[in-house]
């Protein structure tokens, strides 16, 4: 009976050297990435220039790294804090963590080389050599042109500077293990012709970041059906939006809408003198950043449209407010 006492004692020890080893290698031997790279970006006007549409229309890093104005519909950005940061993703929205946007003016960045942000932005390390969680969405934006990523630092190097220092982000056990293993090499893509209305569109997609709002998620993994919507954003007052359905399927979806009104929905914000309606505690309010998207080329937007004709239609029928508890 001792000697089965003590295999079993040799048994958990190896069993505790082994767990611990895993996690430090988990700390300390990950993210395996390479350093980031010696670059030295040409800020052209013409870069700086497509680097601002992209930030502010299509890849809308603003929307994330801004402080966003909720007592009005769609959250428009509230003038005077572009690129500060702060922005906060937390458990509310199913996420396994409470992660807070950077800070991204040259107040933060002027001490990052352009390979180090060029390394943020396309493979999830930081300066420090930390994974990034992926609400930054760099599993996407490593999949791009890299001549657009450059544009994008170029534009966030023109940024006016502002004092910030948002508070660090963390994640909840055993995501602040997991989260070492998420950054990788990006694979880098020429983009297509926007001739190419569906492989245009799939780029223009992907660089939009569709997916990972319109995908249903919980604590930062993907659990539901691609673009079918449902992923659920719990705001301060109590409310809960979703995002919607955007496959083709004709009932839920967007099957039934044609190019022009997929457009025109977009498109209806644009107006110089729009201003977007106050949102009181139990109106309906929405997540997605219309004040933004609503700048995005209309060929842009068409070939979004092509692209997401193509994809499998999903019957889900969204809810996509829930007003907040009656007290």
């Amino acid at each position: 009976m001792k000697k089965l006492g003590k295999i079993l004692l040799v048994l958990v020890v190896v069993l505790i050297v082994v767990v611990a080893s895993g996690l430090t290698y988990l700390s300390v031997g990950l993210p395996n990435v390479p350093e980031a790279e010696d670059l030295k970006i040409e800020y052209s006007a013409e870069l700086v220039e497509r680097g601002e549409y992209l930030a502010n229309a299509v890849m809308v890093c603003m929307d994330c790294h801004s402080e966003r104005d909720w007592s009005k519909f769609s959250g428009p950005i509230v003038e005077g804090t572009l690129g500060k940061g702060g922005e906060v993703f937390d458990q509310n929205m199913s996420f396994p963590g409470r992660y807070v946007s950077k800070n991204i003016t040259p107040h933060h960045l002027s001490s990052w080389t352009d390979g180090e942000i060029f390394r943020a932005i396309t493979a999830g390390v930081s300066k420090d050599g930390k994974a990034l969680f992926p609400i930054m969405p760099y599993h996407h934006y490593g999949t791009l042109d890299r001549r657009d990523i450059e544009a994008v630092i170029a534009y966030i190097r023109t940024l006016p500077a502002i004092e910030s220092e948002p508070e660090k982000s963390e994640s909840d056990f055993p995501m602040n293990f997991i989260i070492n293993t998420l950054p990788h090499e990006p694979q880098f893509v020429t983009r297509p012709s926007e001739a190419d209305l569906v492989a245009y569109g799939k780029y223009m997609t992907n660089a939009a970041g569709c997916y990972d709002c319109h995908t249903r998620q919980e604590k930062g993994s993907f659990v539901g059906q691609e673009y079918a919507g449902g992923m659920e954003f719990k705001m301060p007052d109590g409310a809960v939006m979703r995002s919607a359905n955007i496959t083709p399927q004709e009932g839920s979806g967007i099957g039934s809408w044609t190019a022009e009104q997929f457009v025109n929905r977009f498109k209806q914000y644009s107006d110089s003198g729009y201003v977007f309606p106050s949102t009181p505690s139990g109106t309906f309010q929405s997540i997605m950043p219309w004040s933004m998207y609503t700048h995005m080329a209309e060929h842009d937007l068409e070939s979004i449209y092509a692209y997401l004709m193509t994809i499998e239609p999903v019957e889900n029928q969204v809810q996509w407010y829930s007003p907040p508890p009656a007290e």
